[in-house]
């Protein structure tokens, strides 16, 4: 008999890759999965081999969207039998942690970031404190758990004594995806920036780090809360003809995009521990690109920067520093065929063949 998986997210799973990659892989453990989550406006069809159930909310942001999600959600799996929970990130968490109780279901929790301490709750300390005690109450009371980075894990230890677990967001090593010849909307260089579209991600420094430098324009792949933000202060630096958004792109394709640029950039700002102790998948996504990376110092970022020599670090998220750390990278040919030979054999050590396996002890 195949275990039946219940699998939360808050998003529209389209392009959520990590739990793809999870879902794949307990498929390949007999695991029947259902994943449930949202349609977004843009929400984009994709075809998957296990089940995929999105729901269309009356509420899209902030408090009610979270209390909508949790309510429809408890009785979603309250009707419905399954033998294991994955809930994935603090805002799933509440609905099935409570069912699972109820039930007697097995419940493993995924913390894709380190959520209290995001750079959207900055400088908001009612709702960072509403936060906080969620993850006060629930994360004593969870036997297994894991996250996306030892600092993260290590945080959550020192304040839970959770001993939670480390799955890195890595790519696989042979990944497919849907060949496509693809041209970028400039002839110069590229430095890109693929992701989600939210504060913190040193999108407007890179912006206006281009003032300093010449035949390399930005491309911007994502979508997010600060989209429109971004479009209007490209305008107003009067950089349209240096910065170009090419909107969403799915998955299977995505890697078309990332082979193409130049450069790869993962200058997240240290606006709260959460990005302090990232460790973004788009870092590894340029490792198995291929794409010498301009990161920021940030403690997990640099580590690898630093172990497999497959980037440059800025010294702070100055303009002219990290136009001056492009220059230079960009200057130094030699550097660069090093960093991709670099980057070639980081590429099969840090892969999802490798990394899965670490799932084996939650779902047995």
């Amino acid at each position: 008999m195949k275990k039946k998986l219940f699998v939360a997210v808050t998003n529209d799973i389209s392009t959520d890759y990590r739990v793809h990659k999870v879902c794949s892989y307990l498929l390949q453990k007999n695991y029947q999965i259902v994943v449930y989550g949202r349609v977004l406006p843009n929400t984009i069809s994709v075809k998957r081999d296990y089940k995929i159930i999105r729901k269309k909310h009356f509420f899209n942001h902030n408090f009610l969207f979270y209390a909508e999600f949790n309510i429809r959600l408890f009785f979603h799996l309250l009707f419905k039998k399954y033998d294991c929970i994955l809930a994935n990130d603090l805002d799933t968490l509440p609905a099935c942690f409570f069912i699972s109780k109820l039930k007697k279901i097995p419940l493993v929790f995924d913390s894709h970031e380190l959520f209290s301490e995001g750079p959207e709750l900055q400088g908001r300390k009612f709702v960072q404190n509403f936060w906080r005690k969620l993850e006060d109450f629930f994360l004593p009371r969870i036997q297994k758990s894991y996250t996306v980075s030892q600092s993260i894990a290590d945080f959550y230890h020192k304040k839970y004594k959770n001993n939670m677990g480390v799955i890195r967001n890595i790519p696989l090593k042979n990944q497919a995806y849907i060949h496509e010849e693809i041209t970028f909307p400039t002839q110069h260089k590229t430095i890109l920036y693929q992701g989600v579209l939210n504060p913190g991600r040193g999108i407007k420094p890179m912006i206006e780090a281009l003032k300093f430098l010449e035949n390399i324009d930005l491309i911007i792949i994502g979508y997010g809360k600060v989209e429109e933000e971004l479009k209007q202060f490209v305008k107003e630096k009067k950089m349209e003809h240096r910065v170009f958004f090419l909107g969403r792109i799915s998955r299977e394709k995505l890697v078309n995009y990332t082979k193409k640029a130049t450069l790869g950039m993962v200058l997240e700002e240290p606006l709260g521990l959460s990005f302090q102790y990232s460790l973004p998948n788009k870092l590894f996504d340029y490792i198995h690109a291929e794409l010498p990376i301009i990161a920021g110092n940030l403690i997990e970022i640099s580590t690898i920067i630093t172990e497999y020599k497959v980037g440059v670090i800025v010294e702070d998220y100055a303009p002219k520093s990290i136009a001056t750390a492009i220059q230079n990278l960009l200057n130094d040919e030699k550097r660069v065929l090093e960093i991709q030979q670099n980057q070639q054999k980081a590429a099969q050590v840090l892969c999802w063949e490798i990394e899965q396996q670490k799932l084996d002890i939650y779902f047995k």
